[in-house]
């Protein structure tokens, strides 16, 4: 049952031929075995109690596509009943009392709940080694990450834990991590998909979105996810969309933007590869390759390592051991209980970036760095817009490299920074953008790593990324392959 789609999966469920208990039970069996250390909690009482309730739509002809069909949440949107943890010991055994956005809505579609993923602590990472309950291992190669931050969810799809997953990219985290993985993910248009519930990073750049086996699956999913919720100030109010409308339109005519400084000295000569077959395979297609240039390319990594951590060192000042959060066992007064629960609470990376966001926000230095970068920010996103009136869709490779080996980068926090190089800029701009497999590169000692297609669109333009992905994936089988 594992190896099915999720519109094979709702046909067999509604035709009675399995319930929806029986593949609860069967993914519980199956996360139970697993060596990844992809979940960081699970909780089969609660599991089966919504496949019970979801056999009940479906014995009473009230369920939809989705009904049944088991989905495992990041660990950086809060479930009731569920630890909601970030990935930080700070929050290690908080259990929320409500739902975030996106957890209701899949709710709402009658979704089973399997559990929730790891991830790096409060989404801050490109490997998933930041998390406090342990890195996550690449199902492709175990001695590999499996890309950060969503990179529990990545690696749950890629070794069929689970049939669908949500994660959350602030800078790439959904991209980067199903390319390493070998798994289609999409980030929607910042705006489409609520923030309400989602533990914040950095507010301007957090985006939700759905990662899956495959464009068409992640189509069904975004059609539950997005939708306006007044209690998220950014969310977008638009009429109501089928992310799955288009699928099957013929890509003649189409014209991809190939931005020439997403293929210079670094990108490793495997992962160049395996973007140009992709892109002749589109040629075959009916598609026109365009030379474009994104010349503000390189000036993302700078600017977004000062906006998010900006916004974080703000977002984060709530964990001050007073409220709900880890808390210092011994301490003189309030400023030293302050001091020594975040101290104890907060990982490296998470205390790297507090104090990177305090100084560029500090006085005399707001107008030299923050200010600066959001102008450029803006310049960034102009830089699209002049770029998508020669092309309707840009492509790329999603990360220079494969997935690198566990440690190889933990020392050396700017490497780790280095290796969002393609992704960053669509989020400063608030693109969508999506991450499909098309091919492998080698790693070490000969071990095959997933390479993925990012594909870039402009501005809720999300049902046209999913056909020209889905095309893709109808003509090629990079997408069927799976870990042995």
């Amino acid at each position: 049952m594992h190896q099915h789609s999720l519109r094979q999966l709702s046909a067999l469920l509604q035709s009675k031929q399995i319930s929806a208990t029986e593949l609860a039970q069967h993914y519980l069996h199956r996360i139970e075995g697993n060596r990844y250390n992809a979940f960081t909690h699970v909780d089969h009482t609660m599991t089966l109690a919504q496949a019970a309730n979801a056999d009940q739509r479906l014995a009473q002809g009230t369920a939809n596509a989705l009904t049944g069909i088991p989905i495992a949440h990041k660990d950086i949107f809060v479930t009731r009943g569920w630890r909601s943890t970030a990935g930080s010991k700070m929050l290690a055994n908080y259990v929320s009392p409500f739902d975030a956005a996106v957890v209701e809505r899949f709710n709402q579609a009658g979704m089973v709940t399997l559990g929730k993923l790891n991830c790096d602590e409060f989404a801050m990472g490109s490997a998933n080694e930041n998390s406090h309950f342990g890195a996550v291992k690449n199902p492709w190669d175990t001695s590999a990450v499996p890309g950060g931050s969503s990179g529990g969810s990545a690696a749950a799809i890629a070794a069929r834990l689970a049939p669908a997953v949500t994660g959350t990219d602030t800078g790439g985290s959904i991209r980067q991590p199903a390319a390493f993985c070998g798994v289609t993910g999409i980030k929607p248009t910042y705006g489409s998909v609520s923030r309400y519930g989602m533990i914040a990073f950095a507010s301007s750049l957090d985006q939700g979105g759905p990662m899956a086996r495959s464009a068409e699956d992640c189509a069904l999913l975004l059609n539950a996810m997005v939708g306006f919720d007044e209690r998220d100030s950014t969310c977008v109010e638009r009429a109501t969309e089928d992310f799955s409308r288009d699928l099957n339109q013929s890509l003649q005519g189409l014209k991809i933007g190939v931005p020439r400084e997403f293929f210079g000295a670094g990108l490793a000569d495997d992962v160049a590869q395996a973007v140009r077959a992709a892109l002749s395979e589109y040629e075959k297609l009916g598609a026109t390759l365009v030379d474009i240039s994104l010349p503000k390319t390189e000036l993302s990594i700078p600017v977004y390592y000062i906006i998010a951590p900006a916004e974080a060192s703000s977002n984060l000042s709530r964990f001050d051991g007073v409220r709900y959060g880890h808390r210092a066992a011994e301490y003189k007064d309030l400023n030293d209980m302050y001091r020594k629960s975040r101290t104890e609470g907060f990982g490296d990376e998470v205390k790297r970036r507090i104090l990177t966001g305090a100084y560029v926000l500090s006085h005399g230095y707001y107008d030299a760095y923050y200010l600066q970068a959001q102008k450029i920010r803006r310049l960034i996103a102009q830089d699209f817009q002049a770029a998508f009136t020669q092309c309707d869709v840009i492509m790329g490779p999603v990360a220079p490299t494969v997935a690198w080996d566990l440690g190889d980068k933990s020392d050396d926090p700017v490497a780790n920074y280095l290796a969002d190089i393609f992704t960053l800029s669509t989020s400063l701009a608030g693109l969508p953008g999506m991450s499909i497999p098309c091919g492998f590169g080698q790693g070490e000692k000969n071990s095959k790593r997933p390479v993925g297609l990012q594909i870039i669109g402009n501005y809720f333009a999300e049902a046209k990324l999913l056909n020209v992905a889905h095309q893709f994936q109808q003509a090629t089988d990079w997408h069927t392959k799976a870990p042995e």
